[in-house]
């Protein structure tokens, strides 16, 4: 009988697994292969573009991570600036270049179109005015007028006004002068009750008849004012001591019918024998003749008024001292 040998005991003997030796060691290498698979990273759905690293920059940061890590980490941080300015540069090429002017050249682009329209005007006066009174308005109501002639012409239109419009009056203003033998007061003056009642237009006087002989009533004694003051004008003047008055008002509401200069004048017109020369009358006229400024701040023919001053209006106080002396003496 053979007595088998048995294996010393120290001798190591391999442990079998569930599922053998095998199938153990064939797993060792698949593991690596998962650590490896878990370690890299996924690559995402949407890669975002990353701005390529110039080839400077590349070599520049290898040299220094072989030398030393202190000085890779520096490099590191300058890559990382190089590559955010390049990202900024990358992200700025959409945009527009703006368009650099100089500071002494105006770009015709920048300013804005100006608007041309209308001229701001009176409030009385409308886009549906009669033309002649707008023109009227424009050019003759409130500038300074210092002519006896013309003068008298506008006192008899502020007392038609009583009878008519001023559009109706400047319709008619060719047929007024004609009538009035271009408003000369000494040749109206000289009217006899014939000629009077013959100033008709198309079969009707052109005024009432008290109107009509207030006017050369009042050529009569705007003779005598001549003769007296020198002139119409210097009469007229002397109540405003020879400068408009500039009301300066906003609105229409607040522009007068009459004043306590309009009142005052019109009672020495009354008292030297004029007629039909009330307050209203009065300033009426004083408004058309530019002896009052009453267009409206906003009117652009206001500034235009007060840049419009005779500058020699007041008269010389030895000439006024002169004439008064010789009209004493022929008295």
């Amino acid at each position: 009988m053979s007595v088998a040998t048995a294996k010393p005991v120290s001798e190591t003997r391999s442990i079998l697994g569930p599922a053998g030796n095998r199938v153990r060691v064939s797993e060792e290498p698949k593991r690596k292969s998962d650590n490896n698979t878990m370690k890299k990273p996924q690559r995402p759905r949407n890669p975002v573009p990353v701005p390529k690293i110039p080839e400077p920059v590349v070599r520049n940061n290898g040299s220094v991570d072989s030398s030393c890590s202190s000085d890779s980490s520096s490099s590191g941080g300058s890559s990382a600036k190089k590559s955010a300015s390049s990202t900024k540069s990358v992200r700025r090429v959409g945009f527009k270049a703006a368009k650099v002017v100089p500071d002494n050249v105006v770009s015709a682009t920048l300013s804005p179109p100006k608007i041309s329209g209308p001229p701001k005007r009176c409030d009385w006066i409308t886009t549906h005015s009669d033309p002649n009174y707008t023109s009227f308005h424009d050019e003759e109501w409130g500038v300074p007028v210092y002519d006896d002639g013309k003068l008298f012409e506008l006192l008899v239109f502020s007392q038609a006004l009583a009878e008519l419009s001023w559009p109706a009056i400047l319709n008619k203003r060719d047929t007024f002068r004609k009538l009035f033998e271009n408003f000369d007061p000494s040749t109206i003056a000289q009217f006899t009750e014939k000629k009077l009642m013959s100033l008709k237009v198309n079969g009707s006087l052109l005024l009432s008849e008290p109107k009509l002989r207030a006017v050369v009533e009042n050529a009569k004694q705007m003779l005598k004012v001549q003769q007296e003051f020198g002139s119409f004008s210097n009469y007229c003047w002397s109540f405003v001591n020879h400068k408009p008055i500039r009301n300066g008002f906003r609105y229409a509401r607040q522009v007068p019918v009459k004043t306590p200069k309009a009142d005052h004048i019109s009672k020495d017109l009354m008292q030297r024998g004029f007629r039909c020369v009330g307050p209203t009358v009065v300033y009426s006229f004083m408004q058309v003749a530019g002896i009052v400024n009453d267009h409206l701040l906003t009117c652009f023919r206001y500034q235009e008024c007060n840049s419009n001053l005779k500058k020699d209006l007041k008269p010389k106080i030895e000439d006024t001292q002169v004439l008064t002396d010789a009209l004493e003496n022929t008295c």
